[in-house]
């Protein structure tokens, strides 16, 4: 990389036109004004040091400067600073913030801010907090500068929940730096006495080193321990005894026999094995909300994808608002590289849009006027317009956001069949450890409460716990990152049952955008007026085949009483004139039953030959139902021949055609009346009854609500290859979660039969219970080389 042919701000390569710039008696050259401006003033202002410090390459800066008068709105301040000793405190999120020199770059260009009082840059998270004074500067001009630098600035995004996880894992650090730090104390002082087996420690020293190990265990146990005794609390109160009744219960049993011990001058303390109780029994806690946020990473992607902003066009004037104020109708500016704020319409001629977020599609898509664009979607470098059709929580992005979250609040069968069983165990292994202390007081009564407490710990179900939750969350975000959202808890443990997949055709084997391929008009009608008839009886409808006739250029008729028949077609009238367009049954009864037919009461004017094309990849990505031993059938409303046509192609046994949305809830009815398993694959609103009555549904991303509101899994790419890739993570799910069960039953048998043995001490066991825990989550985590 050299300065003659890469930018010497943001490194990229330089164009035809560099910008040369004299930087300390050096020539630099930079790819555009921008960076040539924000490498100019770093150098005016004594911060040259960046480019020697720095470990990766800056940020393009834009050469048109952003406008964020918007933000000094006192809606906006109200909604994302709060009040402080300098004035008033915020924190952004800065996009290219990339090592330290970053930060020491962004906090030394802010400070030189006469209002600015405070800056904190932290570039492993992005966030730059800072405090000022806004009647000395305003928040636009602080976001601004940070924009003529290359890092533009984001307002954080419910910025209350990410706090709340902040405090969380922050607490939960803090209680096991704190247990990790004393334990190591108390095992010091513990050895101490265990060392002292001819008895020849005077009674005061003795003394001295149990009360200094009893004041170093207490934090531990009752701050570090609070996540169990809480725990323990909340289990008896609906009682329901689990992992945590069992992991305080051995802490606290430790503690104060311990402390009994201590008051009345007895042989034996196990301050130490309460204290690491505590380590172990919180590392594996750590462990599992790692697991739990990882597996809920994407979903709070999605949940931040949305800007707060929006360029909204008034009068031919671009004004940004917040986007609580943008409503349907309104024409936005879409800048190049930022987010869709909202649903709408592209307005613009063409443009590459990245979808990665919402399909785990990584190359861009390219949108031509007329599609829809997504919320949460981004641009590519070319800047548009779109017409907003749902803003906020009606956009599909927060629809399918709504939904996803209400499938991870829910647990599988599985995850309660695990709860019961760890429940029943806890149970059983209280009643072991009373057994094992009553035979150990016959055979040895100072290793009894030892022994006991040594079985209590080794029967903790925290591997057994985490067996299948780890799994299951595992699952689901594996498939999120890859554009699959599951939107039932259950319906990746179905999937092993599946033996029959049914598929609608259009939209979901076919592309979808069919075309017109040919129309032939009957007398006294001409092709000309046929299609505007048929364009206007469409037009409005979100049947994929409407969309045939939006490109024909025909004037729009008003027809009045237009009604819709679904999986028949569509009728209005004219005056005393009715109308119909669909199947050759519903508006040409006694013509051949190909294509869409057009009438006049009764009397046909023409007939519409329309071409859906298969999806390209279609026959490779289904390649691999021959093997699976699932039988497969096509449900389609198309003609017979087109349907033999595309079944033929793809392989499909079975198929039916012409089928309304009654038929195909019949024919999947019959099959599960055989004892059929039966998942159903769509896209339609005419899918929507089919799909909640199979045992698992898919649809496609792109298609409608209403099918999407009643699918247990949703295809945000809309690719057939995604069908084989859910199978595939399911099975990979449940030999995970087998695993996981056989080695959580495996470990606590093998541990509570050697500590009833009287071979381990307490503290140990506990050690051996949270490498069980960290190994059933890092099985889990597997599924992750499955879904990529």
């Amino acid at each position: 990389m050299t300065q003659e042919t890469h930018c010497f701000h943001c490194s990229e390569v330089l164009g035809h036109a560099p910008v040369a710039l004299d930087l300390a008696g050096n020539l630099r050259q930079f790819c555009c004004l921008g960076c040539a401006n924000a490498a100019q003033w770093i150098e005016h202002e004594g911060l040259g040091d960046y480019y020697l410090l720095r470990s990766q390459q800056g940020s393009k800066v834009d050469e048109n400067p952003s406008d964020y008068s918007a933000w000094d709105r006192d809606d906006v301040t109200a909604a994302h600073c709060r009040p402080c000793p300098e004035g008033r405190q915020i924190v952004l999120l800065a996009e290219g913030m990339h090592c330290a020199a970053c930060a020491w770059l962004i906090q030394s260009a802010l400070q030189k801010d006469p209002g600015v009082a405070v800056v904190n840059a932290n570039a492993i998270n992005g966030r730059v907090e800072v405090r000022w004074n806004p009647e000395k500067s305003s928040l636009s001009s602080l976001c601004g500068q940070l924009a003529r630098l290359g890092y533009r600035p984001y307002l954080a995004v419910n910025e209350a929940y990410e706090q709340e996880k902040r405090r969380e894992r922050n607490s939960l650090l803090l209680k096991l730096g704190l247990a990790a730090l004393v334990t190591t104390q108390t095992m010091m002082f513990s050895e101490a006495l265990y060392l002292d087996t001819a008895g020849e420690m005077s009674f005061a020293t003795r003394d001295f080193f149990r009360w200094l190990t009893f004041l170093l265990c207490s934090p531990v146990v009752f701050y570090s321990g609070s996540e169990f005794i809480r725990g323990m609390l909340r289990e008896l109160h609906h009682r329901r005894p689990g992992m945590d009744t069992l992991a305080a219960s051995s802490i606290l049993l430790a503690y104060f026999a311990s402390l009994y011990q201590t008051l009345t001058g007895g042989d034996h303390i196990w301050f130490d094995a309460s204290a690491m109780f505590v380590l172990f029994l919180l590392s594996a806690r750590i462990l599992e909300r790692f697991a739990r946020n990882t597996a809920r990473a994407q979903v709070d992607l999605l949940a931040r994808a949305q800007p707060q902003f929006a360029w909204r066009i008034i009068d031919g004037r671009r004004e940004q608002y917040p986007i609580a104020e943008v409503r349907p109708g309104d024409v936005l500016f879409l800048p190049a590289g930022e987010a869709v704020p909202a649903d709408g319409i592209l307005l613009s001629p063409a443009l590459d849009v990245d979808e990665s977020l919402l399909t785990g599609e990584s190359e861009l898509q390219t949108r031509q006027a007329g599609d829809t664009l997504l919320a949460g979607s981004t641009l590519g470098p070319s800047a548009g317009e779109m017409r907003v059709s749902s803003t906020g929580q009606n956009t599909q992005l927060s629809q399918i956001l709504r939904l996803v979250e209400q499938a991870q609040g829910s647990k599988p069968v599985e995850n309660a069949w695990a709860e019961r069983l760890a429940s029943r165990f806890v149970l059983i292994m209280f009643a072991v450890t009373i057994a094992a202390f009553a035979i150990w007081w016959q055979i040895d009564s100072d290793k009894a409460f030892p022994v006991a407490l040594a079985v209590l710990v080794a029967a903790c179900p925290c591997a057994l716990s985490l067996a299948v939750p780890a799994a299951v969350s595992s699952a689901f975000d594996a498939l999120a990152r890859s554009g699959v959202l599951v939107l039932s808890p259950d319906a990746l443990s179905k999937l092993g049952t599946i033996d029959h997949i049914v598929f609608d055709k259009t939209g979901t084997l076919t592309t979808g955008k069919p075309t017109l391929h040919a129309v032939h008009a009957f007398a006294p009608c001409d092709q000309m007026h046929a299609l505007q008839l048929a364009y206007s009886l469409e037009i409005g409808s979100k049947h994929p085949l409407a969309a045939a006739f939006t490109g024909s250029g025909a004037a729009q008729l008003v027809f009045e009483a237009l009604s819709v028949i679904p999986g028949h077609g569509v009728s209005g009238r004219i005056g005393t004139e009715e109308y119909r367009l669909g199947k050759a049954e519903f508006a040409a009864a006694g013509q051949p039953d190909e294509g869409v037919w057009l009438s006049r009461n009764g009397h046909v004017l023409a007939q519409f030959l329309l071409h859906d094309p298969i999806k390209a990849e279609a026959a490779a990505d289904l390649a691999w139902l021959a093997d699976s031993g699932m039988q497969t059938h096509l449900l389609s409303g198309d003609s017979i021949e087109r349907v033999r046509d595309v079944a033929d192609t793809l392989g499909i046994a079975n198929r039916q055609a012409r089928a309304t949305p009654e038929r195909k809830l019949d024919y999947l009815r019959n099959l599960q009346n055989t004892g059929a398993r039966v998942v159903m694959v769509g896209d339609g609103i005419n899918d929507a009854p089919v799909m909640a009555q199979a045992d698992v549904s898919m649809a496609m991303g792109s298609g409608a609500w209403l099918a999407q509101s009643n699918a247990d899994i949703l295809l945000m790419n809309s690719r057939l290859k995604q069908v084989r890739q859910v199978f595939a993570v399911a099975s990979h799910m449940h030999r995970l979660m087998r695993q996981n069960l056989r080695w959580a039953i495996a470990y606590n048998g093998i541990a509570v039969a050697i500590a009833l043995s009287g071979f381990i001490h307490p503290g140990y066991a506990s050690l051996g219970m949270a490498g069980s825990s960290l190994l059933v989550t890092l099985n889990a985590l597997r599924i992750y080389r499955t879904a990529s």
